[in-house]
C-alpha cells in the first residue's frame, strides 16, 4: 500500500484493518489471566455484546463470568438476567461474591426476550445484561450492540450453536475439556493475541 495512504490509515482510531491487534478501550478484567492477555483491551469489552456459543450448558460458561459480575455488584452496578434457562442459585451467586441485592431476573416470553434484553441494555442502569434467546436474527443483535453501547453496559447472549455471522464485538466458543474450559476466540474487535486458549474457571 502506497505510504501516504498507511499513514493516514493508521492515524484514524476509527479505522482497524483485520490482521491488527489494538487495544480499543479498556476492558472488564475477566479475573482469568490467559484470557485477558487475549483480549483486546485486557478484558471483556466494557459496553458491548458478547456472544458465548457452548454446545452444552453447565460446562462453565456462568463461572467464566462470575469474577466481572462480582466486581461490577461491587461498584452498585445492577446484573440482569433474562429468560435463564434454570433458576439461578442464590448461594452459589454469594459465595462467588455477588450481591444479590444488586442482581434481578427477567423472564419475558421468547418473542419479547430482544425487546427485554434492548431495554435493559440502553437504560443506562445496568453494568451487565445476560439473555439465552432461542434464537435472535442479525438485525436485532446490531440493535442489542448498539443499546450496549449506547447504555455503557456490557451484554452477554449464550448460544447453543454457531449463528455465523454477527454484530457482537467479542464472540467465544467453549468446550469441555477434563473439567477446564477450551475457549476459541471466533470474533475480537480490535484483533485478537491468541485465537485459542484453556482456563479452569
Amino acid at each position: 500500500m502506497d505510504g501516504e495512504l498507511a499513514r493516514l490509515l493508521r492515524g484514524n482510531p476509527a479505522l482497524w484493518r483485520g490482521g491488527e491487534v489494538r487495544d480499543i478501550r479498556k476492558g472488564l478484567g475477566t479475573g482469568f489471566e490467559a484470557l485477558d492477555a487475549a483480549l483486546p483491551g485486557g478484558g471483556w469489552p466494557a459496553h458491548a455484546l458478547v456472544e458465548i456459543i457452548s454446545p452444552q450448558q453447565g460446562i462453565g460458561e456462568l463461572r467464566l463470568l462470575l469474577p466481572v459480575m462480582a466486581r461490577l455488584g461491587r461498584s452498585g452496578r445492577r446484573i440482569v438476567w433474562i429468560a435463564p434457562p434454570h433458576i439461578p442459585y442464590a448461594p452459589a451467586l454469594e459465595q462467588a461474591g455477588i450481591r444479590l441485592e444488586h442482581l434481578s431476573v427477567l423472564n419475558p416470553g421468547e418473542s419479547d426476550l430482544p425487546w427485554a434484553m434492548e431495554t435493559v441494555l440502553r437504560a443506562g442502569a445496568c453494568g451487565m445484561a445476560l439473555a439465552w434467546p432461542a434464537r435472535l436474527d442479525v438485525r436485532k443483535l446490531r440493535r442489542l450492540q448498539l443499546a450496549a453501547e449506547a447504555g455503557r453496559c456490557l451484554g452477554v447472549i449464550f448460544r447453543r450453536a454457531d449463528p455465523g455471522v454477527t454484530a457482537a464485538a467479542l464472540r467465544l466458543r467453549l468446550q469441555d475439556e477434563a473439567g477446564a474450559l477450551r475457549i476459541q476466540i471466533l470474533k475480537a474487535r480490535g484483533g485478537c493475541r491468541r485465537p485459542e486458549l484453556r482456563v479452569q474457571p
